[in-house]
């Protein structure tokens, strides 16, 4: 069995998908699956126009001349014909449920157009069950049957991270600045946390700068820095030295920011929305993701030192939750079942 993965999402400035593929492609190759990994430097991943060209013109002419039996498109969009049975993670239904600001012809193509091609996929795999409840919500017509939860792994490099306590001074937050992941409860937050400070770390959009005027208006400009998008290395040093990870998303699929503070024994506090309460599975505190007054009890308490035993005791747990060997082995067992 021959499997092509769709690479793109890697090139350039990977976000969480990026870090998807390239765990999930190591570790499929680890266990000895012959794998076409696939992607193509020349096509923007992050131009729409260029996007349309590889997902459905370049990826299934390159996934046939590979010579594979299936393709994953694991980035959540995949080509009207492949010529070959197509197994697609759909990591969320942002698209759907909290992108309305977005361009029209952006929420078609990742939205309803989408949807119809994985009602026609031989196998869905998703990142959560509640991305696998939204996506039978979205699409009804889909056979419950064909659709699995596959949590995607954590990098093993924040497994093995040395912690002695944070700074009792840091809050990190990583993942796109954009919207849905509502930073700015965090910077109302900080006012009310004069001892704190907030890194927020990952590619910025329009709203960064929403949230760099209110901290202005609020007096906390100088407490807020947004490092926009930063190397591993300086990412693993940021989780190991801050005193506390906050994930204030409204929507997540899956939220990577909560399984690799997790994973790296980070104290961590997440809201309540979506799938983030069931990746962080009762090991990290819970906040109302528009109540600045609970994220403000609930870091108060991670800055302090509160919950530095509790999150070096469900290390353990969480690192064998988020593992990339158990990731591939469901994974493989997917493509299979679908090669019969």
């Amino acid at each position: 069995m021959k499997v092509a993965l769709d690479a793109q999402l890697t090139v350039g400035t990977a976000t969480g998908i990026g870090e998807y593929v390239r765990g999930l492609a190591e570790a499929l190759c680890k266990r000895g699956l012959d794998l076409a990994v696939l992607s193509e430097p020349r096509l923007d991943p992050w131009r729409f126009d260029r996007r349309i060209i590889w997902d459905q013109l370049v990826l299934p002419r390159r996934a046939r001349a590979a010579g594979a039996q299936i393709l994953h498109c694991a980035a959540g969009t995949m080509p009207r014909n492949a010529g070959m049975p197509i197994v697609v993670t759909v990591h969320d239904l942002a698209w759907h449920a909290v992108q309305s600001h977005a361009p029209r012809y952006a929420r078609y193509y990742f939205g309803d157009f989408s949807l119809r091609r994985y009602a026609r996929a031989s196998h869905v795999v998703v990142d959560s069950n509640f991305s696998r409840d939204e996506l039978l919500r979205f699409c009804p017509n889909l056979d419950p049957r064909r659709v699995d939860v596959v949590y995607p792994g954590v990098a093993s490099q924040f497994f093995t991270l040395g912690r002695a306590g944070g700074d009792r001074r840091t809050i990190l937050t990583v993942g796109t600045v954009e919207r849905r992941k509502n930073l700015e409860v965090l910077v109302r937050a900080l006012a009310d946390l004069p001892d704190a400070r907030l890194v927020a770390v990952g590619p910025q959009t329009p709203y960064a700068r929403e949230c760099a005027g209110l901290a202005a208006r609020l007096g906390v400009a100088s407490r807020v820095e947004m490092r926009g998008y930063v190397s591993r290395p300086d990412l693993l040093t940021l989780y190991q030295d801050c005193a506390v990870a906050a994930v204030p998303s409204r929507y997540e699929g899956f939220g990577y920011a909560a399984a690799q503070a997790l994973c790296a024994g980070v104290p961590c506090v997440v809201s309540e929305r979506s799938s983030l309460p069931e990746v962080a599975g009762g090991d990290a505190r819970v906040a109302c993701a528009d109540d600045p007054k609970a994220w403000v009890t609930a870091l108060s308490a991670a800055l302090s030192g509160e919950d530095d035993a509790r999150a070096a005791r469900v290390r353990a747990a969480a690192v064998a939750r988020f593992s990339w060997e158990a990731s591939a082995a469901k994974m493989e067992r997917i493509y299979a079942s679908v090669n019969r």
